[in-house]
């Protein structure tokens, strides 16, 4: 598996255009996904100077295969510097062991601690928990 890396300070890349990576993360996030418009705007968030972060698209044979993003906090001692907001592997390329290797090169690329949002019900919860991630608070919402 290869990885590219898209930040800042790289830039967005040609052949992985941010609106590839949204319709990539749309169609194999199925049900735990969001909107295109939604992922847009996280991509903005991780490729803005002032605010940060890292999407690492994982590759096989060129053909994208998984897609990580990692957004800045900026909240470095009191929350993670770091929220992994999404993770999608092809839907046809499940069980080989990429979403693995792609948390593993999330993680090495981050900067600080990482924060993640898993639904319980997830199966990649297994794969975050064998990684390291703990459940140390409920998180609660207000929507308003």
């Amino acid at each position: 598996m290869e990885f590219k890396i898209i930040n800042p300070e790289t830039g967005e890349n040609t052949t992985y255009t941010h609106q590839i990576i949204a319709q990539f993360l749309y169609t194999h996030l199925e049900q735990y996904g969001d909107k295109i418009e939604d992922i847009l705007k996280c991509i903005d968030y991780a490729m803005n100077p002032a605010k940060g972060g890292n999407i690492i698209v994982g590759l096989d044979n060129e053909k994208i295969v998984g897609v990580v993003i990692l957004n800045n906090t900026g909240m470095k001692d009191f929350i993670p510097e770091n929220i992994l907001v999404y993770i999608a592997v092809d839907n046809s390329q499940r069980g080989k062991g990429f979403g693995k290797k792609l948390m593993q090169k999330a993680i090495d690329t981050a900067e600080g601690n990482i924060a993640l949002h898993v639904e319980p019900d997830n199966p990649a919860k297994g794969l975050y928990e064998k990684l390291g991630f703990t459940n140390k608070y409920l998180e609660m919402r207000l929507t308003k």
